[in-house]
């Protein structure tokens, strides 16, 4: 289903965000849960590392971009995968045992055997409309599944984790903050709310108390993106707050920005390495949402909005690998070949 989501957001975002914000609950995620048998982590480097994002339609691009993982696996295996959101398009989860789970995620992915860190999107919280985020527990749905597969990663809404001395990842849930549907009347998920204002205390803690040599913060939503959804403070080309991610990019601001190599985001369908601007803070974002559509990017871009890249590419499906080493971070990105899931090198640069 394709939403016209500029003309939604400017014409009904606030009613519709009043109306359904009020059935919300306010009470906490779910948390960690017993998961007897996951895949283990490594204990150390190096470690090659698959990125996708924006993969869970069950359909055939998203096997087509599988094929590609399983044959760059087989020639050189991945360490782990990161799942950056929009996991199960396009209403997100009904239960732990939704029969999308397997459709969407397992299917696909068959043989890609090792831990996937998986990241919220807001089609994983969808409402009314998919993808608007105004459902927020569906989520949790995600992180109870996190005690049925051995491949799944999801202890909570957000969470780390830490590779030895070599690297850390810090997943990030902004979708309370990025909804399209603001949950106005529940307290709990406003951006000074109990839910984000832990999270912001809990990344504060975590970055300042990590000794990883490579510090990586995973989200859904990205800060900045030449792709269709734009920066985050002019999301979909609105000045309307807080639908044009104001809050987002405040967050990131307060929290992220220099205290991080990288910031690995999703939600544009494309494939992005980008430069840091100053006020980036010397943080690197970088887009991988290819893994089952594409969308239009920089080309329908005012000129004065689009962050200089090293890479970009809008019409392709792909994902990226990142292999990193105590001394060395370095990203390739591949793009897909729907007809037959045959991968190609586009880029690939020491970072």
């Amino acid at each position: 289903m394709n939403v016209d989501r500029r003309g939604f957001l400017t014409g009904a975002a606030t009613a519709a965000g009043l109306a359904t914000a009020a059935s919300l609950a306010t009470t906490a995620p779910a948390g960690a849960q017993p998961a007897p048998g996951k895949l283990p982590f490594p204990d150390g480097g190096p470690l090659r590392i698959l990125v996708t994002g924006d993969a869970g339609t069950g359909a055939r691009p998203q096997w087509a971009v599988a094929d590609a993982a399983r044959t760059l696996h087989a020639q050189q295996p991945f360490s782990f995968a990161i799942g950056l959101g929009d996991n199960l398009y396009e209403q997100g989860p009904q239960s732990d045992d939704d029969a999308q789970f397997n459709a969407k995620f397992e299917d696909p992915n068959h043989d890609l055997d090792f831990p996937w860190i998986m990241v919220q999107g807001n089609h994983d919280n969808s409402s009314i409309l998919p993808g608007d985020g105004g459902w927020l527990l569906r989520g949790d749905h995600e992180v109870a599944y996190h005690s049925r597969s051995p491949r799944w990663w999801m202890p909570s809404r957000y969470y780390s984790v830490p590779i030895g001395d070599l690297v850390e990842f810090f997943v990030l849930d902004l979708n309370p903050i990025a909804a399209y549907l603001p949950p106005l009347f529940a307290p709990y998920w406003a951006a000074d709310g109990q839910f984000m204002t832990e999270q912001a205390a809990w990344l504060d803690r975590a970055l300042d108390a990590s000794t990883a040599k490579w510090k990586i913060v995973c989200t859904h939503h990205p800060y900045l993106s030449n792709g269709s959804h734009g920066n985050a403070g002019e999301y979909e080309g609105l000045s309307i707050e807080p639908v044009n991610g104001i809050h987002v990019k405040r967050f990131f601001e307060a929290h992220v920005l220099g205290r991080a190599q990288f910031l690995l985001s999703g939600h544009d369908h494309c494939l992005q390495v980008l430069e840091p601007n100053p006020a980036c803070k010397g943080t690197r974002q970088i887009v991988s949402g290819a893994a089952a559509k594409t969308n239009s990017g920089s080309h329908e871009k005012d000129p004065a909005r689009i962050t200089p890249a090293l890479f970009e590419n809008f019409t392709d499906l792909g994902f990226m690998v990142l292999d990193l080493t105590a001394s060395s971070a370095e990203l390739t990105v591949h793009t897909v070949d729907p007809s037959n899931g045959q991968p190609t090198n586009v880029f690939q640069r020491r970072l």
